[in-house]
C-alpha cells in the first residue's frame, strides 16, 4: 500500500512507538493509518478491529473498548475531526500535485509517468499528471486538467476545460476560528463509457475515491465534490452540485441546476426535478422537486 508520510505515534500516545504512514476511513480501514471516529458513527467502530497499528482520534465522552486500545494508539479528544485535521497541520503534511517531467505531444502536456491506452485523442492545451492512467479510445479536450491519482476506463469523453482531481473544501475551524483543512488523499475513478462535459470540476476523494460509474453522463458546468459516487447510466445535468459523499444508484436522473446535500443518496431510477435542493435521501423510482425537494 502507498506510503504518504511517516509519523511516530509516540508524539500523541506515550506508550506506543509505531509509525503511521497513510490516512484511512471507517469504510476502508488500513494498517498503520491515521483515522478518526465521531459520536454519530460509533456503530462502525468495529472497523478498527480490521486493521492494526493505527493512530485513532476517539471522542472524549465515549469509553475506548479494550480490544481497540490494545492494537492501536488511541488519542482521546473533544473534537475528533478537528484533531485529525490538526495532525496534518502539526506535521506539515500536504498532498499537492508535484512538479514532474512531461512531454509536449501535439500541444498537450503529458507526464512521462502517465499511462495512456491506444487510440486516444488528447487535444492541445490538455495537462495529464504523473498518476493518471487512461484506457483505450478516450477523448480529452483542449484545456482539460487531470491531476492526482486518476484511473480512467475505456471509451471515456472528457470535454474542454474540465478539471479532474482538484481538492475539495474539506475545512473546519479550530478553537480560535481559524481554518483547519483536511488534505485530500483520495483519487478519482472514471469507469468505461462515461462522458464528462466542459467546464466541469470533479474533486478527488478526501480519503477514499470519488467514483463515476460505467455509462454515466455528467453535463457541462457541473461540480462533483469529494467522495461522490455517481451510479451506472446516471445523468447529471448542467450546473448541478453534488456535495461531498453524496451518491446515486443506477439510471438516476438529476435535472439541471440542482443541489444534492452532502451524504444524501438518490436511488435507482429516481428523478430530481430542475433546480431542486435535495436534503433527504430519495428512494428508488421516486420523482422529487422543489426546495427542499419533495
Amino acid at each position: 500500500m502507498k506510503e504518504y508520510f511517516r509519523v511516530n505515534v509516540s508524539k500523541y500516545v506515550a506508550d506506543k512507538t509505531f509509525d503511521v504512514v497513510r490516512p484511512a476511513s471507517l469504510n476502508n480501514p488500513k494498517d498503520n493509518a491515521v483515522m478518526f471516529i465521531s459520536d454519530a458513527y460509533m456503530d462502525q467502530s468495529n472497523a478498527f478491529l480490521k486493521c492494526k497499528n493505527c493512530l485513532v482520534f476517539w471522542p472524549k465522552n465515549i469509553a475506548v473498548p479494550e480490544d481497540i486500545k490494545c492494537i492501536h494508539a488511541v488519542c482521546v479528544c473533544e473534537n475528533t475531526r478537528n484533531a485529525y485535521c490538526g495532525f496534518f497541520k502539526d506535521n506539515g503534511i500536504t498532498y499537492y500535485p508535484q512538479l514532474t517531467e512531461y512531454e509536449i505531444i501535439n500541444g498537450a502536456f503529458i507526464s512521462k509517468k502517465a499511462k495512456i491506452g491506444v487510440n486516444c485523442i488528447i487535444l492541445p492545451g490538455a495537462y495529464i499528471g504523473d498518476e493518471v492512467v487512461i484506457g483505450d479510445n478516450c477523448y480529452i479536450g483542449t484545456g482539460a486538467r487531470l491531476v492526482g491519482e486518476i484511473c480512467i476506463g475505456n471509451n471515456v469523453i472528457i470535454r474542454e476545460n474540465t478539471v479532474i482531481g482538484a481538492d475539495g473544501l474539506s475545512t473546519d475551524r479550530d478553537s480560535n476560528g481559524k481554518a483547519l483543512t483536511m488534505p485530500q488523499f483520495g483519487g478519482v475513478i472514471i469507469e468505461d463509457d462515461v462522458q464528462i462535459g466542459a467546464l466541469t470540476v470533479i474533486g478527488r476523494g478526501a480519503i477514499d475515491n470519488t467514483v463515476i460509474k460505467r455509462g454515466a453522463k455528467v453535463d457541462n458546468s457541473t461540480f462533483i465534490s469529494h467522495n461522490v459516487v455517481v451510479g451506472e447510466d446516471t445523468f447529471v445535468v448542467g450546473e448541478t452540485i453534488m456535495f461531498g459523499s453524496s451518491s446515486t444508484g443506477t439510471q438516476a436522473f438529476i435535472s439541471g441546476n440542482s443541489t444534492i446535500r452532502d451524504g444524501r443518496h438518490i436511488g435507482n431510477n429516481a428523478v430530481v426535478g430542475m433546480g431542486s435542493v435535495v436534503v433527504k435521501n430519495v428512494a428508488d423510482g421516486t420523482v422529487v422537486k422543489g426546495n427542499p425537494a419533495k
